[in-house]
């Protein structure tokens, strides 16, 4: 730590010195870590030597790339956020609909995995700080994909910025399509959703953050001076959108006007 800090010194001087915002002066070095760090991570290996999570590792990022040149085909990325949108967007759809393969919804997923978190933390009060970030991440996904998959004027009918997700990927893969290899075959009807909950403890390639990361350093490096991270509005996190809970409003004027949810006035 100490050699990667006298390291980065003179580039963290010299982007204060150009006008790069402090926030984004430790946001990228975050997520280069982040990637070394555990995405080509010997547990990462590990994970992946089940067939079913390697394939709808596989498949989703399929999906991804499939749907990013469709947008540009259809010249629908008119920003660099747009990109950000339909690469996090369709991978999230992806994740849904193989959920949906196995006849759960996100709803019972997000019922499921906010339970455990209550029962889990009395369990383990000394528990890490970041026991259950992943899985917030997870369900975050979720929420966001199925308001995508779903048809229209519920969801988005299977469409980002006007694109329509290619989840053909996800059909043709042979592992996804035949769950009956990989236990006893006459009921084999969970086997991707428990492959599905093993990514729920990773779930850093499915939404996806490798990408997320090179497009976030890029946005960055075009708005030096804002700070993207974190988002300063309403993300519809799972736990409050599905699970009801009462959050009052901040009543008043100007950015702390009644309709902004505590977070976004916090920060």
């Amino acid at each position: 730590m100490k050699e990667y800090k006298e390291r980065m010194r003179p580039y963290v001087e010299a982007a204060l010195k150009a006008g790069v915002h402090p926030g984004n002066i430790v946001v990228v070095p975050a997520y280069c870590v982040g990637d070394v760090g555990h995405h080509i991570a010997q547990s990462a290996y590990n994970m992946f030597k089940d067939d079913v999570a390697f394939a709808i590792y596989e498949s989703v990022t399929q999906v991804m790339e499939n749907t990013l040149y469709r947008a540009l085909e259809k010249d629908a990325i008119k920003s660099e956020w747009d990109v950000l949108a339909i690469a996090t967007g369709s991978t999230a759809c992806a994740t849904v609909y193989i959920l949906w393969k196995d006849a759960f919804t996100v709803p019972m997923v997000v019922d499921l995995l906010v339970k455990r978190f209550y029962n889990y933390a009395a369990m383990n009060p000394k528990r890490g700080e970041a026991d259950e970030l992943h899985n917030a991440d997870f369900l975050d996904m979720l929420v966001r994909g199925e308001s995508i998959l779903d048809v229209e004027p519920k969801g988005s009918g299977g469409k980002i910025r006007g694109v329509e997700v290619d989840l053909s990927p996800i059909d043709k893969n042979d592992v996804i399509s035949n769950p009956q290899r990989y236990t006893y075959p006459g009921c084999a009807i969970t086997q991707r959703f428990a492959a599905l909950m093993k990514l729920a403890d990773f779930p850093c390639y499915l939404t996806p953050e490798v990408v997320t990361a090179t497009i976030m350093t890029n946005i960055i490096a075009l708005n030096p001076s804002k700070v993207p991270s974190p988002v300063r509005g309403c993300k519809n996190c799972a736990t409050t959108m599905l699970i009801k809970r009462n959050v009052p409003y901040v009543t008043g004027e100007g950015k702390g006007a009644k309709g902004y949810c505590q977070w976004d006035v916090a920060v």
